[in-house]
């Protein structure tokens, strides 16, 4: 014969849990005071707040110039976020190596189609800063900007420079021209032979 299953009894904790939706809550149009520094006029309490608003001043909406000085400064912001990058750029194309790995190659792509995919959609980049007030000194931005992309397509030639891609040699483009030896090593004095 099979012993019948004893349920535990319930803890205290679950019956004092139910019950708690039975008890009394004060309303929250009751008479506690707003808590120090609240300024809200919403509540109906006797509070100091009661149904006052408060009067805040009113800030002047900006003027063009203000909001024209607004945009320019936020063009340069995008202008100069590139040159932000270059050092970790220059930092990551150092420790990567100089060897063809699949790693350095998919750095430098990205190197190189990072700047070019900015310089095609530089229109549409600064279409949102450029009106009528604005459109001569947003030139020397734009300027900037495709000055920071040509930086970080110079980092990327210097990489691909660095792993030897890039055809700077007689002997990379002539067949007949060998690569030039060295005419000697130096070496720290062991097993050179």
């Amino acid at each position: 014969m099979k012993p019948a299953k004893i349920t535990p009894p319930t803890p205290q904790w679950v019956i004092d849990i139910s019950q708690v939706s039975s008890i009394p809550r004060p309303s929250p149009t009751g008479k506690i005071p707003d808590p120090p520094g609240f300024t809200g006029g919403s509540s109906s309490s006797g509070g100091s707040g009661g149904n006052k608003k408060p009067t805040a001043p009113s800030k002047p909406p900006p003027t063009q110039s203000e909001t024209d000085d607004l945009f320019l400064k936020k063009a340069w912001e995008l202008a100069l976020a590139p040159g932000k990058s270059l050092p970790m750029n220059f930092i990551m194309m150092y420790m990567s190596g100089n060897t063809l790995q699949i790693f350095s190659i998919m750095m430098v792509w990205m190197l190189f189609q990072n700047p070019l995919r900015a310089l095609a959609n530089m229109g549409s980049t600064f279409r949102r800063f450029d009106n009528e007030r604005t459109h001569q000194r947003l030139w020397a931005v734009k300027l900037v900007f495709v000055l920071m992309q040509f930086v970080a397509l110079g980092v990327g030639v210097w990489k691909v420079n660095g792993m030897g891609l890039l055809p700077n040699r007689r002997s990379d483009w002539l067949a007949w021209e060998g690569v030039r030896q060295a005419r000697e090593m130096v070496g720290n004095g062991g097993g050179w032979s």
